[in-house]
């Protein structure tokens, strides 16, 4: 496995790459404490600075922790794709109703009474620390390499982790 340093525009696009093929992800929140809090999210959008956003509830149990302490660990999963993302950032709370505007989509009606719902907060997670473990090729594709390929050694060369520098 070769480790791979980003650039702050590769590290965007790699965020993106990555939040796209896994748009859920688990935000851990209450990070001091046991038991920690665990709520998975639908990204909404990865902004231009690498900000990650989402909208949530005033009602929440991460609201609340992260009125208290706006650390949080985000950790993205795709096990199929072999594609992994762990951030650890500080989350902001935003109220701004334009902003949540450019953020709701109909598929938030099951959990909000629309846009206008007072309990309708947007997050945006500000990323301090990243790390992401993705492999290019798909465990068939590399099976068949494996295969027809007269090197009897196993080339990890379609497997990189990395920091992401935002």
């Amino acid at each position: 496995m070769k480790t791979t340093y980003l650039t702050r525009e590769e590290s965007i696009d790699k965020l993106r790459e990555i939040v796209a093929n896994v748009p859920v992800g688990v935000m851990l929140s209450n990070l001091t404490s046991l038991p920690l809090g665990a709520n998975p999210m639908e990204v909404k959008t990865v902004d231009n600075d690498g900000g990650i956003w989402f909208l949530s509830s005033v009602e929440s149990d991460h609201y609340s922790n992260i009125m208290s302490d706006k650390r949080v660990q985000l950790v993205f999963s795709h096990p199929d794709e072999m594609q992994f993302l762990s951030i650890y950032g500080h989350a902001i709370i935003y109220t701004n109703r334009t902003l949540l505007e450019e953020l709701y989509t109909a598929s938030e009606d099951q959990w909000f009474d629309g846009v206008h719902d007072v309990k309708l907060i947007g997050i945006k997670v500000e990323p301090s620390s990243s790390f992401y473990w993705d492999k290019k090729q798909n465990k068939f594709v590399e099976f068949l390499k494996n295969l027809f390929s007269s090197d009897s050694s196993n080339d990890n060369d379609n497997e990189t982790m990395g920091r992401i520098n935002l």
